[in-house]
């Protein structure tokens, strides 16, 4: 299987690090960024891992989700032989928020 990375998932991971850099601690927003790819190396071997997302049900695209760092989801669906990750979620937020 092959993971691709959407241009919406980067833009969440660049914000949570220039988050973390306004904040003077760009050294845990590199280690959020290298725990979520972490996530999508390990979801190449075992895609099916992560229970379904909930919120996204309504889409009928069976995305999941598995928690990272650990206050954040790294959204994922597949597509044949492609694993999306969608977006990168910080648990924090109101739910409401998940972005397909």
């Amino acid at each position: 299987m092959q993971v691709k990375i959407t241009d919406p998932a980067k833009a969440e991971l660049k914000k949570i690090y220039n988050y973390y850099r306004r904040l003077g601690n760009g050294k845990k927003g590199r280690q959020i960024r290298a725990d979520v790819m972490k996530a999508a190396l390990m979801l190449k071997q075992h895609p099916l891992m992560g229970p379904k997302e909930e919120h996204l049900e309504h889409l009928e695209l069976d995305h999941r989700f598995v928690v990272v760092n650990p206050h954040y989801k790294v959204i994922y669906r597949i597509e044949q032989q492609v694993i999306f990750v969608t977006d990168v979620f910080d648990t924090r937020q109101n739910p409401g928020k998940i972005k397909p």
